[in-house]
């Protein structure tokens, strides 16, 4: 949803827009005869079945529930950064790290997750700068000490981005450092923006129906399995790891079957 050009899903050599590759799965779906119900859902009740669901003033009910709302990445709130999302701003060095090949760039945090963004870009940037708002990070050791010792890595120490540059042009021509000691502020000609400062899975409809681990992921077991008999989850709601459009297919295609699955033990 908030990517322009997806190079790495299988089939597309060439490469295809974020929300062309949505509209080519929803035909695909329909073809097969999914009907498809555009709404946000506002309540859930998992209590028992079946299952209840208000999506605005319609109340839907069913045996079997797949649950793929996804997890949000986590963004600093400035208005160029939404505006540039896409266009050198990203919050996936894997997904995009190849376009900056040879470009210095930028990473925001100061977590593992910042930290192996950073290192992974510098297999294509020229230069990675790392912006953190303290003067230590968070990041365990092992992690650290691979950053400190990359030459292509150097850090902005309690420093915080406070615009991304240029919304005229249409693409990142640099960004401005605020010093949060000093209150000096001083600009930075960078190529790409990497937001790495976490995500928040989209779970709060579930709390206190659906088990979640500390940092409010669904918890599965078996395949795609909940601790809710005939609720399910995939995608990036229940996987902090891997965050790829592939892997929440192939874990999609596991909670179909498992659904399946279950509907018909339940029709034995």
């Amino acid at each position: 949803m908030l990517t322009t050009m997806v190079e790495n899903f299988p089939g597309y050599r060439d490469g295809i827009l974020g929300p062309d590759l949505m509209a080519e799965m929803r035909a695909q779906a329909e073809r097969f005869g999914a009907e498809i119900i555009s709404g946000d859902v506002t309540s859930v009740d998992l209590g028992a079945a079946p299952f209840t669901l208000k999506v605005g003033d319609v109340v839907e009910q069913t045996n079997a529930l797949i649950i793929s709302t996804g997890a949000s990445a986590r963004l600093l709130g400035l208005p160029s950064e939404r505006t540039l999302m896409g266009h050198g701003v990203s919050t996936c060095a894997t997904c995009d790290g190849y376009f900056f090949r040879d470009k210095p760039i930028v990473v925001v945090g100061g977590g593992d997750s910042a930290l192996e963004e950073a290192t992974f870009l510098t297999k294509f940037a020229s230069h990675v700068t790392v912006v953190h708002r303290r003067e230590e990070l968070r990041a365990s050791k092992i992690m650290q000490d691979k950053a400190f010792a990359n030459e292509k890595i150097s850090f902005e120490w309690n420093s915080e981005l406070a615009e991304v540059k240029d919304v005229q042009e249409g693409v990142v021509t640099g960004v401005v450092l605020r010093n949060l000691k000093s209150g000096e502020t001083k600009d930075l000609a960078v190529d790409g923006v990497f937001i790495a400062i976490g995500h928040t899975p989209n779970t709060s409809l579930f709390t206190g129906q659906l088990d979640l681990n500390p940092n409010g992921y669904i918890e599965v077991g078996t395949g795609s399995r909940t601790s809710v008999a005939g609720v399910f989850a995939c995608g990036d709601v229940q996987d902090h790891v891997y965050r790829q459009a592939i892997t929440a297919a192939g874990t999609g295609c596991m909670a179909a079957i498992d659904a399946e699955r279950y509907l018909e033990s339940l029709e034995d």
